[in-house]
């Protein structure tokens, strides 16, 4: 099988993955898909930290503003998208670059992971579904915690999506998601990547940016744009970025501004966690820790693990 040699920049939110990809598009004439489940969508820009086009810097970008925020999205269809990217990008004699913090568009792209179907039950989702309604999400993600705290601790709270469906899953089958999991089957990449992650030994460095790009975002505009993506109707997909839920109650007089900002601050935080927890399962992953390091040692060190590493000199 002829597989496609690519590039793989993962990492937690605010971490700086668009800016290394664009350094490493430079140098090895690539461009860039992104991985990231919710700048696919139009109208997301500051919640979303979609790249402008000053930091795109140029170099093209696959797979951002491609949908309305009404329209549904899947990983499947994630996959299919960025597969047809890639050809397009090889056709053209560029490099293919990856680049996002959405672990499951990556790894089931990139590692060609197939997920077990497990099946839905309609009578099943509609019951957890009233109880929500009824109950909130806090209780229904208190269940899921004490059931399977592993794969509890992966998700938002507040993505209601993903609870109902963890919680259908133990409903229907008495297994943990996590198990169901740890069982995905890694068939066969169309890829050869090299995958590089950055990452903050320090962690307070970390949680320093993420409170920084908060306020770039609030100073930017996000409240408007809260408004206008509520009066937009977003579909089940676009309605879990972090960013919006959190200023919602601000737009309705509930909470000010301040606890808005930190209530935004600390789910973000905790997004950042998820993510690393995710790639940090992947023993593939070369790790350059931004402590105290600037973007060209950044750029030096991305640079050489891809020399290093072979892929894109490999036939």
């Amino acid at each position: 099988m002829n597989k496609t040699p690519s590039i793989v920049i993962v990492g937690p939110t605010a971490s700086g993955k668009t800016e290394l990809a664009v350094a490493l598009a430079r140098v090895f004439n690539g461009e860039i898909i992104s991985a990231d489940s919710m700048q696919i969508y139009r109208g997301m820009d500051i919640a979303t930290a979609k790249p402008t086009a000053q930091e795109r810097g140029g170099i093209p970008h696959h797979l951002i503003d491609v949908l309305p925020p009404d329209a549904a999205y899947s990983v499947a269809a994630f996959v299919a998208d960025a597969r047809a990217a890639a050809r397009d990008i090889v056709s053209r004699g560029k490099t293919v670059i990856v680049a996002g913090g959405t672990g499951l568009y990556v790894d089931s792209l990139i590692r060609n992971t197939v997920f077990e179907d497990e099946g839905k039950d309609g009578s099943v989702r509609a019951r957890l579904n009233a109880r929500l309604l009824e109950e909130g999400s806090d209780a229904l993600y208190r269940e899921l915690l004490q059931a399977d705290p592993e794969y509890a601790e992966q998700i938002d709270p507040r993505n209601t999506v993903r609870l109902i469906r963890a919680l259908e899953i133990l409903q229907r089958t008495g297994e943990k998601p996590s198990d169901r999991r740890r069982r995905a089957v890694i068939h066969e990449s169309d890829f050869r990547p090299v995958w590089i992650g950055l990452d903050f030994r320090d962690r307070s460095l970390l949680y320093g940016r993420i409170e920084k790009r908060v306020d770039a975002m609030l100073e930017a505009g996000l409240l408007d744009e809260t408004q206008r993506f509520i009066a937009a109707s977003p579909g089940p997909t676009a309605v879990q970025a972090i960013g919006y839920k959190e200023l919602i109650p601000c737009l309705g007089g509930e909470i000010t501004l301040a606890a808005a900002r930190e209530n935004l601050i600390q789910a973000t935080r905790r997004y950042a966690k998820r993510q690393l927890t995710w790639f940090r399962r992947n023993p593939d992953i070369h790790w350059i820790f931004r402590d105290g390091a600037d973007p060209d040692f950044v750029a030096a060190e991305g640079e050489r693990i891809v020399r290093e590493s072979g892929v894109l000199e490999e036939e």
